[in-house]
């Protein structure tokens, strides 16, 4: 009786102590987590104090969240995997663009912080051309012809014209596809690019294309998809002339915004329903920002962007491979039957599902196969354990 009493009393005292843990949130214990770490490698317990209080500092002080990346401040290990497949179609109009350094692909042109990377989905309608073309030249539009910004620190200035100069883009690449005579004036293409400079992201879109981050398992839409039943897009549609017919604009196209498409849109300079103009989102990231998919409308038609999440996570802790991720994605869609081609990108920001995926290996089962014993062996086997005097 006494020993129980003793378990008990442990027991409540385990129970108490896990009661406050719970108490204290999750964004003290990580403070806590970082500041010992960053005071082990320093090599001081003095050295931990300083650190921790200085991270405190940092997390919850007003500054502006696009002001210069402190060096405290997580930063991006970057890291990513794509997968297309023609599907259902008969044929194949996406294209996609995947660099995880940018800064080392433009080393010769280009000045930008650091880590950079550049991801790309274009999805053609009316034939691959638009989206090819894009692709092709999607270099040259935005980093060289667009007078792209050059900065060593990411900052409000330099994020305000990364969207100054991605804009130009696009506009710039629609207007030639309009005056390549070899593309056909009604192929077109929407576009989705999604940028990454130290921490920060920055995602342009014109179409139905879509980006999501995973933050701590939770889906967030770094994009919104131009579809006619988006109200913002319905009004903005009707006010330039143009119409709504069972979903499609001018009754003949499944977005409000693409690339291409000359045949839908009005001649320059004038209001039309259908632009190439794109929409902005940013996004700080931070430890709690695991990875980003970017993938065409065949995807996100038949599933949410939370099951998306879901898959890739589940995936990531079991394999730790962004493509096998985006292959996964695709087979899901697959399987639930979309009518589309498909392309996905998984861009990975951290390291963190290595070692859990290392250690989910290490702890697989091994069995050992035997062949089933003969008769005779058997006899023997059991005459030496009675010599041994296991009997």
């Amino acid at each position: 009786m006494v020993v129980e009493a003793e378990v008990m009393r442990r027991t409540a005292a385990v129970l108490e102590a896990e009661s406050e843990c719970e108490t204290t949130g999750v964004e003290e214990v990580g403070d806590a987590s970082l500041a010992a770490t960053a005071a082990v490698r320093m090599g001081s317990d003095a050295t931990m104090v300083d650190v921790a209080v200085t991270e405190l500092d940092i997390r919850s002080s007003d500054a502006n969240p696009i002001d210069p990346v402190e060096p405290l401040h997580f930063v991006p290990s970057i890291r990513s995997g794509s997968f297309a497949d023609i599907g259902p179609r008969r044929y194949m109009e996406d294209e996609h663009i995947r660099i995880d350094d940018l800064s080392a692909h433009l080393s010769s042109i280009l000045r930008c912080p650091t880590p950079s990377a550049f991801y790309g989905v274009f999805d053609g309608h009316g034939g691959p051309d638009a989206a090819a073309y894009v692709k092709r030249h999607a270099m040259r539009f935005l980093f060289e012809d667009a007078e792209f910004p050059q900065a060593f620190e990411p900052n409000k200035d330099f994020l305000k014209s990364v969207e100054n100069s991605v804009k130009r883009a696009f506009l710039h690449a629609d207007l030639a596809l309009a005056e390549d005579c070899t593309i056909n004036n009604s192929s077109g293409t929407t576009a989705l690019a999604a940028l990454v400079f130290g921490r920060f992201l920055v995602v342009a879109n014109a179409g139905d294309c879509r980006a999501v981050l995973c933050r701590k398992g939770e889906a967030v839409e770094m994009s919104q998809d131009h579809r006619p039943i988006y109200a913002a897009e319905r009004q903005r549609v009707e006010a330039s002339g143009g119409y709504i017919d069972d979903g499609y604009l001018n009754g003949v196209l499944s977005v409000t915004r693409a690339l291409g498409d000359w045949d839908i849109k009005t001649p320059h300079n004038s209001p039309s329903p259908l632009i190439s103009e794109p929409e902005f989102r940013q996004a700080m990231l931070t430890e709690d920002d695991e990875f980003l998919i970017i993938a065409c409308d065949g995807i996100w038609d038949v599933m949410s962007s939370q099951h998306a999440v879901s898959i890739v996570r589940r995936g990531l802790r079991r394999h730790d491979n962004p493509e096998q991720c985006a292959r996964e994605l695709v087979l899901e869609a697959k399987r639930l039957k979309t009518f589309d081609n498909l392309t996905a990108i998984v861009i990975c920001f951290s390291d963190e599902y290595r070692s859990s995926s290392h250690n989910n290996q290490q702890q697989l089962p091994r069995f050992r196969y035997c062949k089933s014993l003969s008769a005779d062996a058997l006899c023997n086997l059991k005459s030496w354990l009675d010599q041994d005097g296991y009997n």
